[in-house]
């Protein structure tokens, strides 16, 4: 499986046009099952909007779906679809919820709006890229600990908070394969006394 880029949590943007709100709330979505709760509980909260278009692209199979709840056809759910995929966006759900302001934007004014929408939506997302990762862990001596830091940094590694009792123990995460050599600068740094624990590779935003 790829490194790919997707969204952390939630976010909300709002954009006017001649009077009509567009609001745009994002979320990380990884199923259809999510995406869907996802959009019943935007549904819920915005019971008296004219509209709740949506968009999703999962990772999963490929899938991506979308709605124009009402627009003109092509003119709502399709611009927000192309903005996730203009971001490079995967297992992500942008719904856009407009509340009529009176005013007929026509077709290239819909375009617009709900394009401009859903990219503000995903400008204030935090956008994270997933990775294949290895978590590693090694017990050291107090003497040893700044060098020890100084290893897992300079592998790129995102090192947790050390546990300090007898000895230092640092746990840290970095990309697979950026790990290869650190057995061995361990084992050099502690004459052979130590020996880091490496996981199996795991998905993690990184």
């Amino acid at each position: 499986m790829q490194d790919y880029r997707t969204i952390q949590g939630t976010a909300t943007a709002e954009i006017e046009e001649k009077r009509s709100r567009f609001i745009a709330n994002v979320s990380f979505a990884d199923t259809e099952e999510k995406a869907v709760e996802f959009l019943n509980s935007i549904r819920a909260q915005h019971r008296t909007a004219r509209h709740n278009v949506y968009a999703y692209v999962l990772r999963e199979g490929g899938r991506m779906r979308y709605s124009d709840d009402g627009e003109p056809a092509k003119t709502a759910g399709l611009p927000v679809l192309e903005s996730i995929q203009h971001a490079g966006l995967t297992d992500c759900i942008v719904v856009v919820t407009r509340y009529f302001g009176g005013i007929l934007l026509g077709t290239g004014g819909l375009v617009r709006a709900y394009t401009e929408s859903a990219a503000s939506g995903l400008r204030a997302a935090k956008i994270v890229t997933v990775r294949s990762c290895v978590k590693l862990t090694v017990e050291v001596d107090y003497a040893l600990y700044e060098r020890a830091m100084l290893l897992l940094q300079g592998a790129g590694a995102q090192v947790d908070e050390p546990v300090f009792a007898d000895k230092v123990t640092l746990t840290a995460t970095l990309p697979a394969g950026q790990e290869v050599g650190l057995p061995t600068a361990f084992q050099e740094l502690s004459r052979g006394a130590v020996t880091p624990t490496i996981s199996q590779p795991f998905y993690t935003p990184f």
